[in-house]
């Protein structure tokens, strides 16, 4: 038995880090948490909502007085 990851054992392109998903925020849509990912969005096995890890990308959106129709 190995204490290395399936991916890894497979020898598979992938990442170790979250996949951080901002959804209100234009200028950053996805973020991972390893500083030198190379890897696709795809290639994350862990994918996490921004508000998960304390981002407020949202707070923009949810305090705007724009108003629809």
């Amino acid at each position: 038995m190995s204490n290395q990851c399936r991916a890894c054992r497979l020898g598979l392109e992938h990442c170790h880090g979250a996949l951080i998903h901002h959804s209100f925020s234009h200028a950053i849509a996805v973020e991972c948490t390893e500083v030198d990912c190379f890897v696709a969005d795809n290639d994350h096995e862990l994918h996490l909502d921004c508000q998960a890890v304390g981002c407020c990308c949202d707070e923009a959106a949810v305090g705007s007085t724009h108003r629809v129709g």
